[in-house]
């Protein structure tokens, strides 16, 4: 399933549901984007889920040589440095703010 278009994500509820136990994502995270919308980073080393609302995306690791922790699919980028979470679905993209660890 593709990741719905990040400006998509300014109307999904703040409500976010939690990745299936298997997985086993060591950290969960929280961000808040544009001040209203929230959602949720569920990673480990090799791999990330991104929750918004009732949408979630799974994402691969990037190796890279650039700063943060990079984890992508075939749509969507998301690069995370210290409290900042980039989203990228080019051309468009946000940025999210740390608001807890979850």
């Amino acid at each position: 399933m593709a990741a719905p278009p990040l400006l998509a994500l300014g109307l999904l509820p703040l409500l976010t549901m939690q990745s299936p136990w298997w997985e086993n994502y060591d950290i969960r995270e929280r961000f808040l984007c544009g001040g209203r919308v929230s959602v949720v980073l569920e990673r480990n080393a090799s791999q990330a889920s991104l929750i918004a609302g009732r949408t979630r995306s799974t994402l691969f690791r990037e190796e890279s040589d650039a700063p943060g922790l990079r984890y992508q699919n075939e749509s969507l980028r998301v690069i995370l440095r210290g409290d900042e979470l980039t989203l990228e679905q080019l051309p468009s993209r946000r940025i999210c703010v740390r608001s807890e660890q979850v």
